[in-house]
């Protein structure tokens, strides 16, 4: 919020939250003393955290709570519920996560990123708003992502695949597009944002940037210019991610993270492959075999017809007014 407007007070509470991994089963994870004694303290950061909510909703007598998912929403809800303020919910994710769930009971109103069908709450308080982004991430017409392409110094002459990981990065796609870099310079441009962490050692690996490849550590700003000078784009699953490519009426490739709390990431693709809007890779195939990765590349720019039936079908999932309708929702709240 800072980032956004330095206007707008920021105070903050404690707050546990329950770590779950999906790609372990339920015993593993209860044989796992510091994940279980991890659990049990933060189970009493919760408690400490509703008891700091409450105190803070009691002096500032809100009209209304916008909670928009995570574990340090769980505290601030129950609060709200319990001091009778109308609460509403915002899930990004085309699945509910736990904070969401239990919160669902008491919410006043709730907004979905995907559609209702793919949710259990109740359709007589819900909607489906999609989620916001920015206004920058719109359909780049063939003049604007030639513009685009010449402010990023990237040769025009070949298609141009962006591969990014999320601000933290993405090391097995990181290490898939390293190692499979010359495969890809013969039908492609690249761009690889790696995140910070990984930054230095795939410096040392990959050539030097030109209008061919490029390496960029993080992008604070122009990240709707990149994803739309490229004609692919390699990701995680991440809600708003998807979403901005969807704005941006972009072929896109899927790596979802199975490792993340709940599977979220997994879901999430799940939802926008079935309606032939994406492909989806499986992260597991391309740290044995980085080749599969290739070859999904290739097919997608390989068959631009194809490609762009998919890129509209997952434009069809844009909300270009989710901003203004997840606005009206909160005032519409307020007793």
């Amino acid at each position: 919020m800072e980032h956004f407007d330095k206007n707008i007070p920021v105070q903050t509470i404690i707050a546990g939250k329950l770590r779950r991994y999906h790609h372990l089963s339920l015993m593993r994870q209860l044989m796992w003393p510091s994940l279980v004694l991890s659990n049990i303290r933060d189970g009493f950061l919760v408690i400490a955290g509703f008891f700091q909510s409450t105190i803070k909703l009691i002096l500032w007598r809100p009209d209304v709570v916008f909670t928009k998912g995570g574990y340090v929403c769980l505290p601030v809800g129950i609060a709200a519920h319990l001091l009778r303020i109308p609460l509403v919910v915002h899930d990004s994710d085309a699945h509910p996560g736990l904070t969401n769930l239990i919160l669902s009971k008491w919410a006043t109103a709730i907004a979905t990123g995907a559609p209702l069908k793919y949710y259990p709450y109740p359709a007589k308080k819900s909607r489906y708003v999609g989620i916001p982004v920015a206004p920058e991430f719109h359909e780049f017409s063939d003049k604007e992502r030639q513009a685009a392409k010449e402010k990023w110094g990237i040769s025009s002459k070949y298609p141009l695949v962006a591969v990014t990981g999320g601000g933290l990065g993405a090391s097995r796609i990181n290490d898939a597009i390293a190692l499979s870099l010359d495969e890809l310079m013969q039908f492609c441009s690249v761009i690889l944002v790696s995140g910070m962490w990984q930054y230095d050692e795939l410096k040392s690996i990959t050539p030097p940037n030109s209008d061919r490849f490029q390496l960029h550590s993080f992008i604070s700003r122009d990240m709707a210019s990149l994803l739309g000078a490229a004609d692919v784009v390699v990701t995680r699953a991440g809600a708003t991610t998807i979403l901005e490519l969807a704005a941006l009426v972009k072929p896109t490739i899927l790596v979802p993270n199975g490792r993340l709390t709940g599977g979220h990431q997994l879901k999430n693709a799940a939802v926008y492959l079935k309606e032939n809007a994406v492909k989806v890779v499986d992260e597991a195939l391309i740290v044995d075999n980085p080749q599969v990765l290739v070859s999904e590349i290739h097919d997608v720019l390989s068959h631009p017809e194809a490609s762009r039936k998919m890129a509209q079908s997952f434009a069809a999932f844009a909300r270009p007014n989710a901003a203004r309708d997840v606005a009206n929702m909160i005032i519409s709240s307020v007793k």
